[in-house]
């Protein structure tokens, strides 16, 4: 099929030069849209822990007051008048290897937490941290500004199913990011089909025409869309050409069957769809341009095909591309998706 490349440029899902490779090419493991949750907490005074977890950047109300205080997007303790520090206990998304963090003190000025360390634990699945659980220091005791993003590397290499937030003595973080690489689902540790996209697998975008609506993560999150803002949407295109969206699959696979959601998109779905596949095993999680330029011409996996408003659309009579380790989804000629899932078998 003819690739159109025109139009805008490729938006990489990359961060500035100066932000680690691991917050480039990691998973946020601590993702409450992604099932993180805090389980415990020493104090919540001023802002509740669970926003620590939040996806979207934190923001600020100059004027917004609840009844403990001013109101602050993150968790935040009370001054502490007693010797000791605060701490949370989250569960993360799925166990996984951890490769750093990114400690955020967004708009916390006066009242930011000073010094930070993060401990980790395994648990068996559907068990929490106890009395006896053993804890391992990941991160060791790091100092903390105000109002700034804040990326120690993680010290151990070891899976991880629970983090311990240590703050010392008091005070706030905006958000905290444990970017790293979920285990793999069990069906696939056996040989068995598994969604493929999935973030939780490990599955993630690697670039895309554009992303102006939504939040494009959670295309490949798990669950069906709450809103248009939960999912992939373009801009109204006015050029020719189409838009389109690369992931890394969570490993090198076969694939048996693609379903596309457009789940709330009812007068922005797209009005058909195309999927290409290629093998790129040899290629570096940096290399994301080159990526974009091989995709022109990877095999067509599904012909372009028909979609509808608000409903799921699944896809098994496909192309034979044989193994491969990424797919790019065409949305012709724009619109809105908000889930997509990729079922095959590693090999």
């Amino acid at each position: 099929m003819s690739i159109d490349l025109a139009g805008m440029p490729p938006v990489l899902e990359k961060q500035p030069d100066e932000v680690p490779a691991f917050a480039q090419s990691g998973i946020n493991l601590a993702s409450a849209g992604l099932g993180a949750e805090i389980l415990a907490v020493s104090d919540e005074f001023f802002a509740p822990a669970t926003r620590m977890l939040d996806d979207a950047p934190a923001i600020f109300f100059p004027a917004k007051f609840d009844d403990h205080g001013k109101w602050m997007d993150g968790w935040e303790t009370r001054r502490r008048r007693s010797t000791g520090n605060d701490w949370a206990i989250l569960k993360l998304a799925v166990p996984g290897w951890i490769g750093g963090f990114d400690i955020d003190t967004a708009h916390f000025t006066g009242n930011y937490a000073p010094a930070c360390k993060i401990d980790a634990c395994i648990c068996p699945p559907g068990e929490q941290p106890g009395p006896d659980s053993r804890w391992f220091e990941i991160m060791p005791a790091q100092t903390l500004g105000p109002d700034n993003h804040h990326f120690f590397a993680c010290a151990r290499e070891e899976v991880w199913s629970h983090l311990r937030v240590q703050i010392f003595p008091d005070g706030g973080i905006a958000r905290l990011r444990a970017y790293g690489r979920p285990e793999l689902p069990v069906a696939a540790q056996k040989g068995e089909s598994f969604d493929l996209a999935a973030s939780l697998a490990g599955a993630r975008i690697v670039a895309m025409s554009d992303h102006h609506y939504g939040d494009f993560r959670r295309l490949l999150a798990p669950g069906r869309a709450a809103s248009m803002a939960d999912g992939w949407e373009t801009r109204r295109r006015r050029e020719p050409g189409y838009d389109w969206i690369i992931i890394r699959l969570a490993a090198q696979a076969t694939i048996e069957s693609v379903l596309v959601d457009t789940g709330k998109f009812k007068g922005n779905f797209p009005d058909s769809c195309s999927i290409q596949a290629g093998q790129l095993s040899e290629f570096s999680s940096t290399l994301r341009e080159a990526v974009v330029a091989s995709s022109m011409f990877w095999p067509e996996l599904l012909p372009q095909s028909p979609l509808s408003a608000d409903a799921e659309h699944p896809f098994s009579d496909l192309n034979d591309v044989g193994a491969v380790t990424h797919i790019r989804l065409n949305i012709h000629p724009d619109g809105g998706v908000s889930r997509l899932r990729v079922r095959g078998k590693m090999v």
